[in-house]
């Protein structure tokens, strides 16, 4: 369950102009669930969720070593779900790893599709950062930090995020917690992967908005949920965590875009819970609204967390973005916000913004050529 902030921590939580009323609350109102809904009926309509909300086959991966990725470029490798790997300009950064199984407290809810645990702590190399969005179970693991934390250089998270670390044995040092639109520089002349602030030839980690919610157990909003923004080393990514759809995509456009890359969720969205997790059209938006060059949808492909067919996400964002294309080809341009990728193959049709489809486990290179197979059609029994 990790742990509530205290002391010096909660005093700056409380000095933060995201905290009223003793919890961090979103840019705009937004409730968990829709109102009128029961806990215990969203219970009975997960029980009967339909049979094809998880695979019928092994999800296909890729083996890759970890450890000998190139450090030029950037790099990314995905674990499914939000767990992904980057090594840009020799950095390693590893992003809400979930590899004990399953995305609960407990092992016999949420577990991992067949196929999908080919990655875990042992396959990792030297991790210079650890980033974690905020403490949800799927994206903040107990067993997987635990093992993960006595050889990482340091941990970037969300404010109060910090306090669960702590009680799982994290030293203090090692841990950079940020507000929205705070940053944290590291890699720079000297720094290494220590985190020295003002390094040259660094990279910039900011903390930006999302629409979401924390909590481990039943109170909410004791510590942040972020997106985050990183730069550097001639490259703009945007890491987005959880959030549903809103305005905060086009303000982080605005201010921080464009960018190579934006790492979306797509997935465990629901009609009980419409505001903290986009639908897979909202997804494609809010990649244009950021003005990103290419898409890589998460949030899907290893655990049941919704009553949505496991393979409905990618194919529902697919069709969005061939619906965005053709538009914009009637149109006879580029659809506001995006930014043309020529040459890059892509699975959407040609609107500038490319839709990357790795396998777990396959690496591939921000700036193409991307990834684009339809690999979940071939999920058979």
């Amino acid at each position: 369950m990790g742990n509530s902030p205290a002391g010096m921590r909660l005093e700056r939580m409380r000095r933060s102009p995201n905290y009223k009323a003793d919890r961090f609350e979103n840019l705009v109102p937004t409730e968990v669930t829709v109102r009128g809904i029961s806990f215990f009926k969203m219970l009975r309509e997960f029980r009967n969720r339909p049979a094809d909300t998880a695979p019928a086959g092994r999800i296909p991966a890729v083996k890759t070593d970890l450890r000998a990725l190139p450090a030029e470029g950037a790099w990314i490798v995905w674990f499914g779900h939000s767990s992904y790997l980057l090594k840009i300009g020799g950095m390693t950064i590893l992003v809400d790893p979930v590899f004990s199984g399953n995305a609960s407290p407990v092992s016999f809810f949420a577990k991992a599709f067949a196929g999908t645990e080919v990655y875990g702590v042992e396959e990792m190399p030297e991790i210079d950062v650890l980033l974690l969005t905020h403490d949800h179970y799927d994206h903040l693991d107990y067993k997987t930090v635990k093992r993960l934390a006595p050889g990482v250089k340091r941990v970037c998270t969300s404010l109060g995020v910090g306090a669960h670390l702590e009680a799982w044995g994290v030293a203090a040092g090692k841990i950079v917690e940020l507000d929205w639109w705070e940053s944290w520089e590291f890699g720079g002349a000297g720094g290494g992967g220590g985190g020295r602030l003002g390094g040259a030839g660094g990279l910039t980690l900011m903390a930006a908005p999302a629409r979401h919610f924390s909590g481990r157990s039943f109170k909410r909003g004791g510590t942040l949920w972020s997106s985050f923004v990183l730069k550097g080393r001639g490259y703009s990514l945007y890491l987005g965590g959880d959030s549903g759809y809103e305005g905060h995509f086009r303000e982080i456009g605005e201010r921080c875009g464009p960018f190579d890359l934006a790492i979306l969720e797509c997935g465990q969205y629901g009609k009980n819970w419409p505001y903290i997790h986009m639908l897979p059209e909202q997804t494609v938006q809010a990649a244009l609204d950021l003005k990103a060059a290419a898409l890589m949808p998460v949030h899907w492909g290893k655990f049941t967390l919704a009553l949505h067919a496991w393979d409905e996400p990618v194919r529902r964002l697919m069709a969005a973005a061939e619906v965005a294309g053709a538009s914009a080809a009637a149109a006879g341009g580029v659809p506001s916000g995006a930014r043309a990728t020529a040459g890059v193959p892509s699975g959407a049709a040609a609107n500038g913004l490319a839709v990357v489809t790795p396998m777990i486990g396959q690496a591939f290179r921000v700036g193409g050529p991307y990834p684009a197979e339809r690999w979940w059609e071939g999920v058979r029994d």
